[in-house]
């Protein structure tokens, strides 16, 4: 037992610790030491530019982008996944690895927002704002380790490369909901860059410390993997 919590210490509070650490130091040079500095000077530009040259189809699009983002939709894809990995593959790993890399990055993006404060951009918002700073984008966030996380779960359950190469097309995902997260005004630039940052930082972290994990290292984990390869 002891062995498994100095484990768990190393290998996910220390980092996901440091990534907190991290995101709020950024934040506080965005909003406090950067602000009149380039390049977070065009940022307003930028959001300008996007709200110049809003039309209904992209605007429907990033609707769809932001809508699979949403805090439900995370939630019940995340579930919906978990489940489906632990019936097909018999074992709890993948679904253990994508529900801890999604729950790290929202308590990174939930502390982070309670230390900095930066306002929405200045222009007309499409979507309710949330109560929580603009820095870092939550939506991005989470879409980055969901889909991320997807991702290398699917090209490890693969040799051919074809299919590998397909599953990095999840990553189109995060990207789509970023820019539709600063097309809509919900936030600059540099918000939805850290939260890229966040949620792959999160999705590495849980790799290392479960994907990558010996399942023999630990009677726990030894177990499940024992009654995985009897049930197979």
């Amino acid at each position: 037992m002891a062995e498994f919590t100095t484990e768990v210490l190393k290998r996910v509070l220390i980092p996901i610790g440091a990534l907190l650490a991290v995101m709020i130091a950024i934040g506080m040079l965005i909003t406090r030491v950067m602000t009149h500095l380039w390049p977070l000077t065009v940022e307003d530009s930028v959001n300008r530019e996007l709200e110049r040259d809003r039309t209904h189809d992209i605007s429907l699009v990033s609707l769809i982008f932001s809508t699979l983002a949403s805090t439900p939709a995370i939630i019940a894809v995340t579930i919906i996944a978990a489940v489906v990995f632990r019936l097909t593959l018999g074992r709890w790993r993948e679904s253990l690895f994508l529900c801890a890399a999604v729950c790290a990055q929202a308590l990174v993006f939930f502390l982070t927002t309670l230390m900095i404060d930066r306002p929405r951009p200045g222009v007309d918002h499409m979507d309710t704002s949330p109560p929580t700073s603009s820095f870092p984008s939550g939506h991005t966030s989470a879409s980055v380790a969901l889909y991320l996380g997807l991702a290398v779960i699917l090209v490890r359950l693969t040799d051919r490369t074809g299919l590998k190469a397909a599953c990095w097309l999840l990553l189109l995902v995060p990207v789509g909901v970023a820019l539709g997260r600063m097309y809509r005004g919900m936030h600059h630039p540099s918000d939805v860059l850290a939260s890229f940052l966040n949620g792959g930082i999160c999705v590495w972290v849980m790799a290392r410390a479960i994907l990558d994990r010996d399942p023999a290292r630990t009677p726990e984990l030894a177990a499940g993997h024992r009654t995985a390869r009897s049930s197979g």
